[in-house]
């Protein structure tokens, strides 16, 4: 019985530490009260817009330039395709990543955890369904916010299957994915994966959500109260908006940045040492080749930052593009990790049937990809 109140104690501190909102501090509108500091901001951020597009659009001869003039490597050997690959997608992927963070942080101010819960408290089955998996797109989340997001929905009174849909959401489908496809894979990919990732979170979550499993979430979750919500959010203007963009890049990037560099390294070795067409043997079109991959992630753990690059670099070599996502998928969406973090609120028969639904899930799309690309 001690064990379990430290612990019910330890994760109510959680839920504190998780919910409460940072203040940020609020700035004037008018440009004629702005200070000097506001307005050189202002004009820095005009600038680099201005010059993002030409700066990458010159990213692939500068990367050729680099490894085949600068340090002298020969054209066409093993070495040179590799040192290429990587001083190609370093400023590709660090250009879009800062742009995309800093305007979905500037998305993000509008949505605090408790304006979240507050928007999905109350709807109906198929809007809250597809609430929680817009929100979970530009929500902040990791695996270590699993317990107390879990438990504030619950608490709140949003349905099982809901909570699921946001949770599956919010870590497959951000920004950073977003960003790391788009620039290895172009548009259509990114749209195609940010569609079937929302689709895997909402059936998945409906099909939950009508089992009726309730009762497999640990007992001592519905005793947990977490105290009545701020009575207002804090109204911020747009200056300060940007500002939390720029919080954002710095905190986002700042977590995320070796993992890019580790995972952009492993694939340029990838890309520019195994021969074209090797990975077709294992990852290509075979029945049995994407629910192996399946299964082959979810030992792993890593955020998109991390497996992004390696999946381009798979592909590049001859991976099928329905059995990398896949794989992918499934090391972002049910890593062991992350399920050994839910068995705090979540009984083992919920967690089989959460694993099971979203493998099912993310395989049927493997498929369908690998069908139709």
């Amino acid at each position: 019985m001690d064990n379990r109140n430290t612990q019910e104690q330890a994760v109510t501190v959680e839920i504190a530490a998780e919910t409460t909102e940072q203040p940020i501090p609020r700035m004037k509108a008018p440009l004629a009260e702005m200070s000097a500091r506001q307005i050189l901001k202002l004009i820095f951020l005009a600038l680099a817009l201005i010059a993002w597009y030409p700066l990458y659009s010159r990213l692939d001869p500068l990367s050729r330039w680099i490894a085949y003039d600068a340090f002298g490597i020969a054209h066409g050997s093993h070495l040179g395709e590799s040192v290429a690959f990587f001083f190609l997608d370093i400023p590709k992927v660090f250009m879009l990543l800062l742009l995309i963070v800093w305007a979905v942080g500037v998305v993000r101010s509008f949505f605090t955890p408790e304006r979240t819960r507050a928007l999905l408290a109350g709807k109906r089955e198929f809007l809250g369904h597809g609430l929680a998996g817009a929100l979970g797109v530009v929500t902040p989340f990791c695996s270590c916010s699993a317990v107390p997001l879990f438990i504030g929905f619950m608490e709140a009174g949003i349905p099982l299957g809901v909570t699921f849909s946001f949770l599956i959401t919010a870590p497959m489908v951000n920004e950073i994915a977003l960003a790391l496809l788009l620039a290895m894979f172009g548009w259509r990919i990114a749209l195609l994966y940010m569609a079937t990732g929302l689709l895997i979170a909402i059936s998945s979550g409906l099909i939950i959500g009508r089992l009726g499993l309730e009762r497999q979430v640990e007992d001592w979750v519905y005793e947990i109260r977490m105290g009545k919500p701020p009575t207002h959010l804090q109204t911020l203007t747009w200056m300060g908006r940007i500002d939390y963009g720029f919080h954002q890049v710095r905190e986002i990037v700042g977590r995320v940045w070796p993992y890019i560099i580790l995972g952009i390294g492993a694939g340029a070795a990838i890309h520019g040492y195994i021969p074209a067409g090797t990975m077709a043997k294992y990852m290509g079109k075979a029945w049995w080749s994407v629910p192996a991959m399946v299964l082959f992630g979810v030992p792993w753990y890593s955020n998109a930052a991390g497996v992004i690059p390696i999946v381009e670099a798979l592909m590049g070599k001859g991976a099928a593009l329905g059995t990398t996502l896949a794989f992918m998928m499934s090391v972002i969406a049910i890593s062991f990790p992350e399920v050994v973090i839910l068995r705090k609120v979540l009984k083992p028969k919920l967690i089989a049937v959460f694993i099971g639904v979203v493998a099912v899930g993310i395989t049927i799309v493997g498929y369908i990809f690998n069908a139709i690309i």
